[in-house]
């Protein structure tokens, strides 16, 4: 999507002439910002969305990747951020963003619109080590949009020998490999 088709508030137009226009049917309201009905909402569209709320050498992680991704019409309340530089930046806390200072390998990111995003896989991984029980509809339509994304998660999830929840995250892969329609375990 062509930058000169998004709109966020205080640009070009205010955040009433931008919601007037809304109204209006003009515009559509996509994550932080606004952008014409007739193109269509994809991922690099919701990623260049929260392009306001992303720090520098920061990813859109957990529930926020997974909107991007696809899953969900409204972007979560709380974005989550995670750090894919080296060093820990300085960054002004917001209280609508939760920052993750782990870092990410590179092999886990995307550019979706520009912006750093992690993998699907990554993102449902992060998602199931998790315990936030809010998290469960992310997690369930991650898996949803595509069956194959269990299967890649267990193998990162597997392939890591110390890690915190491992086996508590593999038990709600399971679950989850359960409830989606499609989902066939492969085995050699």
């Amino acid at each position: 999507m062509h930058p000169t088709l998004f709109y966020r508030p205080g640009a070009l137009l205010s955040a009433s002439e931008l919601s007037a226009a809304r109204i209006d049917g003009v515009l559509i309201e996509v994550g932080e910002g606004y952008m014409p009905p007739d193109v269509p909402e994809d991922a690099a569209a919701r990623a260049a969305s929260l392009r306001p709320v992303l720090a520098e050498g920061y990813a859109l992680c957990g529930p926020t990747a997974a909107w991007v991704h696809g899953v969900g019409d409204a972007p979560p309340a709380c974005h989550h951020l995670q750090r894919i530089v080296e060093r820990r930046q300085r960054v002004a806390r917001e209280r609508t963003v939760i920052l993750h200072e782990r870092r990410i390998e590179a092999s886990d990111i995307q550019r979706l619109g520009g912006v750093p995003v992690t993998t699907p896989a990554r993102t449902l991984t992060d998602l199931v080590l998790g315990s936030d029980p809010l998290h469960s509809e992310w997690t369930r339509g991650l898996a949803a949009l595509s069956p194959g994304l269990v299967g890649q998660a267990r193998e990162l999830i597997g392939a890591r020998h110390r890690m915190p929840g491992k086996r508590a995250a593999l038990h709600r892969l399971a679950a989850l490999a359960e409830q989606t329609p499609g989902y066939e375990e492969v085995t050699r």
